[in-house]
């Protein structure tokens, strides 16, 4: 499960530089700091050939209303009746610097990529009402993760984010895969967990 997020001033701004490299058009202002579900998030998608930045809501509506739906299965996104229009044709990605997870004693514990490199959390999006919601895929937690909770965000790399916005066949594939080992960060001090 993915819960909470974060976005740092650095990270807003390397999102800007990727958008810019790619020739495409930056439709909105980057959020920073800890995002939670229901705030309006900052999504990269694919529209008409370009990839944009755009805000949506974080959470897809539950069927009676309430509450909302933040994570979605990589395992059975393709075949849930809630998921499978949005991960067939409407994908997007959430950037961001790192996640959080809780561990067993309730410590609050950031994953973030060894490299400094944006993570781009796979996700899918909707129309409801009149409102754009995204959700955050999720898998099997990694080697780095696992220690802490069985699941965690759906990680691509640069080189597949417009494979996984546009291209329908390489879909199932991406979500199958298992994401790069991550690093801990705790007060200051980064450390990759060793096991």
């Amino acid at each position: 499960m993915c819960g909470r997020y974060y976005v740092d001033d650095e990270t807003a701004k390397e999102i800007e530089r990727i958008i810019r490299n790619l020739d495409n058009r930056l439709e909105s202002v980057p959020k920073y700091g800890e995002i939670y579900p229901t705030n309006n998030v900052m999504v990269l998608l694919a529209e008409n050939g370009n990839t944009i930045l755009c805000n949506m809501i974080w959470g897809f509506p539950q069927y009676n209303q309430k509450g909302v739906i933040i994570n979605a299965r990589a395992e059975t996104v393709l075949e849930k009746r809630s998921f499978a229009d949005s991960a067939k044709h409407r994908r997007c990605l959430i950037p961001a610097k790192g996640f959080f997870e809780w561990d067993r004693n309730k410590n609050k514990i950031s994953f973030e990529r060894p490299d400094n490199k944006v993570m781009l959390m796979a996700g899918i999006w909707n129309m409801f009402n009149v409102d754009k919601r995204c959700t955050i895929i999720t898998t099997t937690a990694n080697g780095s993760v696992s220690p802490v909770h069985s699941r965690m965000p759906l990680i691509l790399e640069q080189d597949e984010a417009e494979i996984w916005m546009e291209d329908d066949k390489g879909t199932e594939f991406l979500l199958h895969k298992s994401p790069k080992e991550l690093s801990i960060v705790s007060e200051d001090l980064q450390y990759t967990l060793n096991l």
